[in-house]
């Protein structure tokens, strides 16, 4: 099973990560960031395939995908 890391003090919440994963883990979460931000929470990790899109397509590199 897939582990993900989300380090939501730097999440930024664009929600590209949100958009590109095919499995639907991630959501923008309800808590808030100390910059401000609502951060991306892996609302359903039992989903995660260890696709590593939403790594890849994260612009500050907040996601960690482990196998």
């Amino acid at each position: 099973m897939a582990k993900l890391e989300i380090s939501k003090e730097s999440c930024k919440s664009c929600g590209l990560c949100v958009n590109v994963c095919p499995k639907q883990v991630l959501e923008i979460g309800e808590g808030i960031n100390k910059k401000g931000y609502r951060h991306v929470v892996d609302a359903h990790p039992e989903a995660c395939i260890a696709c590593c899109m939403c790594a890849q397509v994260c612009p500050d590199c907040v996601i960690e995908v482990f196998k």
